[in-house]
């Protein structure tokens, strides 16, 4: 029998009106060889009995003899006497292709977006890439994770809280890890943060997404590090608003070009603890000068903390929120670095004002965030078990990028110079060699390697060309096969260049 979807198909052709000018039985006999040529009706499937389609149609079942008939003698269907009738093997064919087809030509037309929906699907969006290979950047180690830990903190959770996890959660988050989350920034980044300020998102990703949209209208300006973290870059590009590049050097953002701009902006975004992807640290003095320009021009600062767990060389300095006495700091943060990228839970720290509009807008984009792995988290952070795991994976990663650096300066310092950052999971390398951007990556590529360009995040598109090399995810051994094999890349693409 058909199925019931398969049915409705048949009566739709029925009762169209495009279809009103041809006979009964043809509208049925065309609607099931189009079944059959869209692959819904496989090869070997058996048709219903004449005299039951009739009933459900509502049509003689002389009509369905002669919709079969017709079938049967395009070679579509088999008769088998005593036992029904049956679609066909049609040998060359393949049942779906011709769907396949139109819908490929489809995907190739040019779509008819609105002005934002265009510019969205022009920048790419800000995917990652899925399966991690030496040197994806941003990937943490997850082999090490200890997930019967997490298995049994989650087993817990649904048996206190029972079926009632399974029901759509608060907006704003889980209360208990919303105060996981400001007990945490409070102790480790000197936040000024408290669980009615914390909003519980899917990533940084949505928070950057929920402030362009929420804080600024396009056509707005914004203040954006050059070279700049490219969600965020997309992000604000989506909403229309109008990027303003800043220059970034050792120190952080130049903050005296935002001062002395003549181009007044309505917010400024920022990775001051670890600036991406350069590695530098924003200086206090320029920290509390922001903070100054915020107040004074009720602007808003944009803080993205992306990995700052993870810092190798001294203390880190405290983060700008918990230096604002003027609440003007959006504060980001995530866990898909410091744990694992398919958790899907960030998080921000408003100021109280912002805390009832970004929960209600919020609300359009996706609800709420999964209650049973905010409940496991919040677990996971009370029982002292991430940061336990952070403070592990700190030492791991550390000693990674003492063989990475070590590897880059033994092996590819004719083509790049390393530039060994203070924290997080990736390193900055600039080309010194005549070999283009292009031509290195695309050799990399080609040996299993993923690197990611410099040039391409510099707004200004005055940036030196090179790559990031993300070293999180990979052994000291896993780090030293793939270095000196895109050191044989690089120097295959250099020795055909010099041909």
């Amino acid at each position: 029998m058909f199925k019931h979807s398969q049915l409705e198909s048949v009566k739709a052709w029925l009762v169209n009106p495009a279809h009103a000018a041809m006979p009964l039985h043809a509208r049925i006999q065309r609607a099931i060889r189009q079944l059959i040529l869209d692959g819904a009706l496989a090869s070997g499937k058996p048709l219903p009995a004449s005299r039951t389609l009739a009933s459900s149609l509502g049509v003689s079942r002389d009509t369905v003899e002669s919709a079969y008939a017709q079938l049967h003698a395009e070679g579509f269907i088999e008769r088998r006497v005593g036992s029904g009738s049956f679609v066909a093997e049609m040998t060359g064919f393949t049942p779906g292709q011709r769907r396949s087809r139109r819908d490929a030509l489809l995907r190739n037309q040019t779509p008819n977006l609105s002005k934002r929906g265009a510019s969205m699907f022009r920048s790419g969006g800000a995917r990652e890439i899925l399966l991690s290979r030496p040197f994806t950047q941003g990937v943490p180690e997850t082999r090490t994770f200890p997930l019967p830990l997490w298995e049994r903190l989650e087993r817990q959770v649904l048996k206190e809280a029972g079926t009632q996890a399974l029901l759509h959660g608060d907006p704003q988050g889980a209360e208990p890890l919303r105060k996981a989350i400001a007990d945490y920034v409070n102790l480790e980044r000197g936040a000024r943060a408290t669980a009615d300020r914390v909003l519980v998102l899917t990533s940084s990703q949505q928070a950057m997404t929920l402030c362009a949209n929420m804080l600024l209208d396009p056509g707005d300006r914004i203040f954006i590090e050059d070279p700049v973290y490219y969600g965020a870059r997309r992000a604000f590009d989506a909403a229309g608003l109008e990027c303003v590049p800043v220059r970034v050097d050792r120190h952080g953002i130049v903050v005296e070009q935002i001062m002395e701009s003549p181009r007044k902006a309505k917010a400024v975004s920022l990775t001051p603890s670890h600036q991406f992807p350069t590695g530098a640290e924003l200086a206090l003095d320029r920290r509390l000068a922001l903070i100054e320009w915020a107040a004074r021009y009720q602007a808003w600062i944009i803080e993205d903390d992306y990995d700052s767990e993870f810092h190798y060389a001294g203390k880190p300095t405290a983060c700008v929120q918990g230096l604002d006495r003027h609440d003007r700091t959006i504060y980001i943060g995530t866990f898909t670095k410091s744990l694992f990228p398919s958790l899907r839970i960030g998080y921000v720290v408003l100021p109280p004002q912002l805390v009832k509009p970004m929960t209600v807008a919020r609300t359009l984009l996706d609800g709420h965030t999964a209650t049973i792995a905010q409940l496991t988290l919040a677990r996971f952070m009370e029982g002292g078990h991430f940061g336990a795991h952070v403070r592990a994976m700190r030492g791991v990663y550390a000693e990674r990028l003492e063989v990475l650096t070590g590897l880059v300066n033994e092996h590819l310092s004719p083509f790049v110079e390393s530039h060994v950052p203070i924290g997080g999971l990736q390193m900055p390398c600039v080309l010194t060699c005549d070999l283009s951007e292009r031509a290195a990556i695309d050799a990399a590529r080609r040996v299993g390697i993923d690197l990611l360009g410099l040039s391409a995040l510099h707004a200004a598109g005055s940036g030196k060309a090179g790559f990031l090399m993300g070293f999180a995810a990979y052994t000291p051994a896993e780090i030293e096969v793939a270095v000196k094999k895109l050191a044989s890349a690089l120097q295959s693409v250099a020795l055909q260049k010099r041909r």
